[in-house]
Protein backbone atom coordinates (compact mmCIF):
# COMPACT_ATOMS: atom_id res chain seq x y z
CA UNK A 1 0.00 0.00 0.00
CA UNK A 2 1.44 2.90 -1.08
CA UNK A 3 0.01 6.17 0.79
CA UNK A 4 1.46 9.95 -0.36
CA UNK A 5 0.20 13.06 1.30
CA UNK A 6 0.84 16.28 -0.58
CA UNK A 7 0.41 19.95 1.25
CA UNK A 8 2.88 22.35 3.01
CA UNK A 9 4.21 21.04 6.40
CA UNK A 10 2.72 24.26 8.11
CA UNK A 11 -0.43 23.54 7.48
CA UNK A 12 -2.58 22.31 10.35
CA UNK A 13 -4.86 20.22 8.06
CA UNK A 14 -1.60 18.64 6.86
CA UNK A 15 -0.78 17.62 10.38
CA UNK A 16 -3.75 16.93 11.67
CA UNK A 17 -3.60 13.72 8.44
CA UNK A 18 0.04 13.03 9.07
CA UNK A 19 -0.81 12.47 12.82
CA UNK A 20 -4.17 10.53 11.71
CA UNK A 21 -1.83 8.27 9.88
CA UNK A 22 0.92 8.02 13.07
CA UNK A 23 -1.11 6.91 15.35
CA UNK A 24 -2.50 4.04 13.34
CA UNK A 25 1.53 2.78 12.32
CA UNK A 26 0.28 3.28 8.64
CA UNK A 27 3.30 4.39 6.27
CA UNK A 28 3.22 7.60 3.97
CA UNK A 29 5.11 9.64 2.49
CA UNK A 30 5.10 13.60 2.27
CA UNK A 31 5.63 15.79 -0.30
CA UNK A 32 6.00 19.38 0.23
CA UNK A 33 4.33 21.54 -2.42
CA UNK A 34 6.43 24.42 -1.91
CA UNK A 35 9.57 22.34 -2.79
CA UNK A 36 8.15 19.64 -5.11
CA UNK A 37 5.07 21.32 -6.81
CA UNK A 38 3.17 18.88 -8.38
CA UNK A 39 3.30 18.51 -12.20
CA UNK A 40 0.64 19.13 -14.41
CA UNK A 41 -0.10 16.07 -15.46
CA UNK A 42 -0.50 15.24 -11.70
CA UNK A 43 -3.06 18.08 -10.79
CA UNK A 44 -4.89 16.81 -13.77
CA UNK A 45 -5.53 13.90 -12.92
CA UNK A 46 -6.00 14.71 -8.89
CA UNK A 47 -9.39 16.83 -11.10
CA UNK A 48 -9.87 14.36 -13.41
CA UNK A 49 -10.60 12.05 -9.96
CA UNK A 50 -11.77 14.51 -7.69
CA UNK A 51 -12.95 17.20 -9.73
CA UNK A 52 -12.45 20.77 -9.47
CA UNK A 53 -14.71 22.17 -7.22
CA UNK A 54 -13.24 19.46 -4.20
CA UNK A 55 -9.42 20.90 -4.67
CA UNK A 56 -10.35 24.56 -4.52
CA UNK A 57 -8.59 26.22 -1.45
CA UNK A 58 -11.50 28.89 -1.55
CA UNK A 59 -9.79 30.12 1.64
CA UNK A 60 -6.44 31.25 0.99
CA UNK A 61 -5.20 34.54 -0.66
CA UNK A 62 -3.98 33.13 -4.17
CA UNK A 63 -8.03 32.16 -4.62
CA UNK A 64 -9.33 35.49 -3.72
CA UNK A 65 -6.46 37.02 -6.02
CA UNK A 66 -8.42 35.58 -9.16
CA UNK A 67 -10.38 37.30 -10.46
CA UNK A 68 -13.70 36.92 -11.42
CA UNK A 69 -13.63 35.21 -14.39
CA UNK A 70 -12.63 32.21 -11.84
CA UNK A 71 -16.29 31.54 -11.50
CA UNK A 72 -16.74 30.52 -15.05
CA UNK A 73 -13.45 28.35 -15.79
CA UNK A 74 -13.88 24.55 -16.76
CA UNK A 75 -11.90 21.98 -15.18
CA UNK A 76 -8.90 21.96 -17.18
CA UNK A 77 -8.72 26.05 -16.80
CA UNK A 78 -8.31 25.45 -12.62
CA UNK A 79 -6.13 22.28 -13.26
CA UNK A 80 -3.54 24.75 -15.44
CA UNK A 81 -3.84 27.55 -12.59
CA UNK A 82 -3.52 24.76 -9.71
CA UNK A 83 0.06 23.36 -11.34
CA UNK A 84 0.86 26.87 -11.38
CA UNK A 85 -0.03 27.62 -8.22
CA UNK A 86 -0.23 25.02 -5.54
CA UNK A 87 -1.82 27.39 -2.73
CA UNK A 88 -5.12 26.84 -4.69
CA UNK A 89 -4.73 23.01 -4.00
CA UNK A 90 -7.04 22.20 -0.62
CA UNK A 91 -4.54 20.55 1.22
CA UNK A 92 -3.79 18.24 1.86
CA UNK A 93 -4.45 15.89 -1.42
CA UNK A 94 -3.88 12.20 -0.47
CA UNK A 95 -3.15 9.65 -3.18
CA UNK A 96 -3.41 5.82 -2.11
CA UNK A 97 -1.77 3.28 -4.70
CA UNK A 98 -1.42 6.49 -7.24
CA UNK A 99 -5.19 7.73 -7.65
CA UNK A 100 -6.02 10.41 -5.49
CA UNK A 101 -8.38 9.53 -3.24
CA UNK A 102 -9.00 12.90 -0.78
CA UNK A 103 -8.48 16.67 -0.57
CA UNK A 104 -8.76 18.00 3.04
CA UNK A 105 -8.97 15.87 5.71
CA UNK A 106 -12.48 15.59 7.52
CA UNK A 107 -14.88 13.10 8.16
CA UNK A 108 -15.47 9.78 10.46
CA UNK A 109 -12.60 7.69 10.91
CA UNK A 110 -14.88 5.36 9.13
CA UNK A 111 -15.13 7.25 6.14
CA UNK A 112 -11.09 8.23 5.92
CA UNK A 113 -10.45 4.82 6.46
CA UNK A 114 -12.37 3.40 3.77
CA UNK A 115 -11.00 6.16 1.16
CA UNK A 116 -7.30 5.33 2.39
CA UNK A 117 -8.36 1.13 1.54
CA UNK A 118 -7.60 0.66 5.30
Amino acid sequence: MSIIIYGIPNCGTVKKARTWLDIRHIRHTFVDFRKTPAAADKVAAWVQALGAKALKNTSGGSYRALGDEKKSWTDTQWATAMAADPMLIKRPVIEHNGTAVRAGFRGTDEAISADLGL
